[in-house]
């Protein structure tokens, strides 16, 4: 369901313009958005040189905020498309004072052409869309051509991090994940039962796993 536009949205993005990064990607093809260079310079936009995390699709921004909070020596990267979502996350930030995150304003498609490559600690893909339908696979952020993306991104041995509350795209996932190259570990059918720890719970994970939904999770490395 798509969210509620909301009011004053221009208004308020500016009041959060030290977190918010909003990108012009209309003229790009996005599906060689690589081709074209705008990169961005992540010192300058971090004032430093610490240490790069991305988490593509990040909502209202509870696990960046808390991932920040948390590691106040790490700098991570927070993309969302939708600029009624993403407004709410600049704002939670800029309350919790956080100095290490920020928030882009553009579709994954186009990450080639604004961040460069080998950058990356680790991707984090927390309850992305799954787009159920068969037609609409290659929108997956577990896709061939997204995959593709990532690891051009990544560090050398770097991970994903994918968590999600689907079984089908989860399944999806684990067969993507080792059709393109990517060796899996730590994968958990139910991550709430596991003795895993270090979780950082999402907005929908708390909806989700609250109703008695399994959390489904893995990292995945190149090999």
């Amino acid at each position: 369901m798509r969210p509620r536009h909301k009011k004053n949205l221009e208004a308020r993005l500016e009041a959060v313009s030290d977190y918010f990064i909003t990108l012009r990607s209309e003229s790009l093809n996005y599906n060689d958005a690589a081709k074209e260079k705008h990169l961005l310079d992540m010192k300058e936009l971090f004032g430093n040189d610490n240490p790069l995390y991305l988490e593509i699709g990040g909502g209202k921004g509870q696990f960046a905020c808390t991932f920040a909070k948390q590691n106040p020596d790490k700098n991570i990267l927070c993309v969302e498309k939708v600029r009624d979502v993403i407004v709410i996350a600049c704002e939670t930030a800029k309350e919790m004072g956080l100095k290490n995150i920020k928030f882009l304003d553009c579709s994954a498609e186009y990450l080639p052409s604004f961040l460069p490559e080998n950058a990356f600690e680790t991707i984090f893909l927390n309850f992305s869309c799954p787009y159920p339908k068969k037609s609409y696979a290659s929108h997956r952020l577990t896709s061939e051509r997204f995959l593709n993306i990532y690891k051009k991104l990544l560090k050398d041995g770097a991970p994903i991090f994918q968590k999600t509350d689907n079984m089908h795209f989860f399944e999806y996932s684990l067969e993507s994940f080792s059709k393109n190259g990517f060796e899996l570990s730590n994968i958990s059918l139910d991550l709430h039962g596991s003795d895993y720890e270090g979780n950082i719970v999402t907005e929908y994970e708390e909806k989700f796993s609250s109703r008695g939904f399994p959390i489904y999770r893995l990292e995945a490395r190149m090999k």
